[in-house]
């Protein structure tokens, strides 16, 4: 669902995007209210599920996950049942960071981090491979990484 947002809305998105630690005091500053609306606009589009949570970008390298990769996944029937059947059985392995679900060439694009080529071939074989819905696997090792952003644009009204 879309909810109307205003100019006061897009700013306040825009500064907890790139800083989510800020204060309330900070984030009334730079937005130019006083701390209980700021509060209360930032609360609103918590309730409303705009902000849907805060995160620690962490540094994969930095704890030892040196091996990012992205997997198409092609499921052997496209119906609702294999989908959620799929969904079900990754969705307590912790190396799968994100799941989409798409229209084209593929069914499924994960998004999987781990320590190393070792880790990468065990989970894939023991764990990915093995979820009896998985007909096609195909896998993209990332080399370098040039852009990697959790800030999106809001558009204006």
């Amino acid at each position: 669902m879309k909810i109307k947002l205003d100019s006061i809305d897009r700013k306040i998105l825009e500064l907890l995007q790139i800083n989510s630690n800020i204060t309330n005091a900070q984030l009334a500053q730079e937005i130019g209210l006083s701390p209980a609306p700021t509060l209360e606009r930032v609360k609103k589009l918590e309730t409303a599920g705009v902000i849907k949570s805060y995160h620690a970008l962490i540094d994969t390298a930095s704890v030892g996950l040196g091996v990012s990769t992205f997997v198409m996944v092609s499921l052997k029937a496209q119906h609702k049942e294999s989908m959620f059947k799929f969904i079900d059985a990754i969705a307590d392995i912790e190396e799968i960071v994100e799941c989409h679900h798409l229209a084209g060439q593929a069914d499924f694009l994960l998004k999987i981090v781990c320590t190393d080529i070792p880790a990468y071939q065990k989970l894939m074989l023991e764990k990915v491979a093995n979820i009896e819905v998985v007909d096609n696997l195909q896998s993209m090792i990332i080399l370098s990484t040039f852009k990697d952003t959790k800030i999106v644009p809001i558009p204006e009204p």
